[in-house]
């Protein structure tokens, strides 16, 4: 028995001491700043911008297990077209050797950027992108200047050597976004996002989770990508700040993680569709405060990570892509616009061991991101923001039937929307096979957490698992 204990002993030593398995990685950064008084995305299609409080940044982390690669991106854009975002993954593939189905573009949604998406109807069903005769469709020339910087940026970064880190996920909520939508009982709903006096009565759910996933280096951080849902109109203050070029609150993440830890870092909008800060459109000194309470929890994640790397440390850095799409029958109103009935749109994830990033076309709101996280088999899955194509925002059928603003703009069938979670949990579990062919033995991703006793104290389940 002695014997038994002092094996046991030996063994759970072994795996808390037992560094985790290590992960190449490279990452870049590029000044995307437009220039004052080019048009800005603000609130339509004529606001000129006529300063500049920061600067728009383009962030990317590449990482490679050995066999394969996967490139996240994170613009601070409002959203780009499909055939945007296919030509950038087209050309950072070639750069860097990922595979283009493992290039993920999202945008932080920031409504202080150019025009990078077209939304007239006219414009669109002309095929007309000259920015100059149609204001309101897209700035091609600052696209053109975005794809460069991009090629220069990638160019650089596959000029380094590949470090390697232990790469570890943590999760954290962060409670200064709400949900702008008040629905009554009888179910309808109003947008109370310009009303401030009304914004206590909204009672729409919010997802309030900061997700953090970090790269580790002997003393700390070296980069960090953290993922939280809400609008970025913090800064968007009525008048002169409407009209400042801004990354607004994810700026300040960005900022804060870099003063404070040494780190890069990297912001990844969530499932933000019907989501806002607290003290939205108030100036930048709420957008100050927004941006460092999301950083301070994911530093607060950071701690966990670093301190506590046998149990937030991912043990099986294997990275992968799966991109499905999904056809939908279209809204009436939107038929002309895509000159069809129906419309073909796409689900991509990525994935670096127990994490999953879910990439979503259009303005996805939070109920529907919640919807597919609980339906992943990953430990955790992070949505990212528009990083399919720019569709409008996306609800489920019961906030189409409530109405309010989201529900004008949603242009596929609202009963399709189910088919695009169906799509996303389809791709996640592919994706987790792909990755960990050896575990696809049980109906149960983690079977071994069916086992363990009820009450499960941190550090607990290892021991029950080496004891038995």
């Amino acid at each position: 028995m002695k014997l038994k204990i002092l094996l046991t002993s030996a063994l759970l030593a072994a795996v808390v001491s037992a560094d985790p398995a290590k992960i190449k990685a490279k990452w870049f950064e590029a000044d995307i700043t437009p220039d004052i008084g080019t048009l800005i995305a603000g609130y339509g299609p004529n606001d000129v911008s006529v300063a500049k409080y920061d600067n728009l940044l383009a962030s990317g982390l590449c990482l490679n297990d050995g066999t394969n690669r996967i490139l996240l991106v994170s613009l601070d854009l409002l959203g780009m077209d499909y055939d945007s975002i296919k030509r950038v993954r087209k050309q950072l593939s070639a750069i860097t050797g990922t595979p283009e189905d493992a290039v993920m573009v999202s945008c932080t949604h920031t409504h202080q950027g150019p025009h990078t998406r077209m939304f007239n109807k006219n414009a669109a069903l002309s095929g007309e992108k000259v920015f100059n005769e149609s204001p309101d469709s897209v700035d091609m020339r600052y696209m053109e200047r975005l794809y460069q910087r991009l090629d220069a940026a990638a160019r650089k970064m596959m000029e380094g050597e590949w470090g390697e880190y232990v790469i570890g996920y943590h999760s954290a909520q962060c409670y200064e976004n709400r949900n702008r939508r008040y629905t009554t009982e009888d179910n309808h709903a109003t947008f109370n996002a310009h009303r401030p006096i009304l914004h206590k009565l909204t009672t729409g759910i919010a997802d309030h989770e900061v997700g953090t996933v970090a790269l580790l280096g002997p003393t700390g951080p070296v980069y960090v990508v953290g993922n939280w849902a809400a609008h970025p109109l913090t800064a968007h203050a009525p008048g002169l700040g409407g009209l400042r070029i801004s990354s607004d609150f994810p700026g300040f993440y960005r900022r804060y993680i870099e003063s404070e830890t040494g780190a890069k870092a990297m912001f990844v909008q969530g499932a933000a569709g019907d989501l806002v800060t607290k003290d939205d459109e108030c100036g930048n000194a709420a957008a100050k405060r927004v941006g460092e309470a999301v950083a301070m929890q994911s530093i607060f994640s950071i701690i966990s990570m670093n301190r506590c790397r046998e149990r937030f440390a991912i043990q099986q850095p294997r990275v992968g892509a799966v991109i499905r799409s999904f056809k939908s029958r279209l809204r009436k109103k939107w038929r002309d616009f895509y000159g069809s009935d129906t419309a073909t749109f796409e689900v991509q994830t990525i994935a670096v061991g127990d994490v999953c990033f879910v990439g979503l076309p259009g303005e996805v709101v939070c109920e529907l991101g919640l919807e597919i996280k609980w339906n992943s088999p990953f430990a955790r899955t992070f949505i990212a923001y528009v990083a399919t194509g720019y569709t409008g925002y996306v609800t489920p059928m019961n906030l189409m039937a409530a109405g309010g603003y989201e529900a004008q703009s949603h242009r596929f069938a609202s009963a399709d929307t189910l088919t695009m979670v169906k799509t996303a949990q389809d791709a996640m579990i592919d994706l987790r096979r792909k990755i960990f062919p050896e575990a696809d033995t049980e109906d149960d991703p983690y079977p071994d957490n069916q086992q363990p006793p009820i009450v499960n104290m941190p550090g607990m389940y290892k021991q029950w698992k080496w004891s038995k």
